[in-house]
């Protein structure tokens, strides 16, 4: 395998790009980035100094990646997704004075393994992304995501389940959720939902 970057792209040479990945066409990636291997950032998407891309994400177009963000492997961002980083925006100081990068702490989005983030949805810092949760198209969260949650609106609520396959979970009996794609089951935690059984396990039981 081998990095793929296009010309257009500005990738700074800190940064560090993993074997199998792609950065398209007017793509940024500042100093220190991670990017991990088999990844794919998107036309003019953002990718913060220091922030941390695991293996086989896919961060597709004008996707902003604010630093400190941290992406754990398999995460998917939408099309013009943003992860903020300042809890207290402010262009200027009390005193009028511009603010300069000592002037305020940056916070950080973190996305666990395998979750989704849907096309325009906004991330505001600093939350947690749960496993394998979805967060619809146009989205604002502004709490922590529980594993396994649907999350829509503004601001985002939980209206559902969703599975590894990302399809809507249906209830199952004892109180679990079955994923009609995979036939995986699930149950609930203090973290949201985990994977209980998957269909070949059962059989064998």
């Amino acid at each position: 395998m081998s990095v793929r970057i296009a010309d257009s792209a500005d990738v700074d040479p800190t940064a560090s790009i993993g074997e199998g990945s792609s950065v398209w066409h007017l793509a940024q990636v500042r100093d220190g980035a991670l990017i991990g291997e088999q990844c794919v950032v998107g036309r003019g998407a953002y990718i913060g100094s220091g922030a941390r891309v695991g293996d086989r994400c896919k961060i597709q177009n004008y996707a902003l990646v604010y630093e400190p963000a941290v992406l754990e492997d398999g995460v998917f961002v939408g099309p013009s997704v943003v992860f903020t980083n300042d809890t207290f925006p402010r262009a200027v100081n009390p005193d009028g004075s511009l603010k300069s990068a000592s002037d305020w702490e940056a916070t950080g989005v973190t996305v666990r393994t395998g979750a989704s983030i849907g096309a325009r949805a906004v991330c505001v810092a600093p939350v947690v992304v749960g496993r394998w949760a979805t967060v619809a198209a146009g989205a604002v969260v502004t709490r922590d995501v529980p594993d396994h949650a649907l999350m829509v609106g503004v601001p985002a609520r939980r209206v559902g389940w969703v599975g590894r396959a990302g399809v809507p979970l249906e209830p199952a009996e004892r109180g679990r959720w079955r994923c009609p794609t995979t036939g995986e089951t699930y149950e609930e935690t203090e973290a949201g939902l985990a994977l209980a059984d998957r269909p070949e396990e059962s059989e064998q039981a």
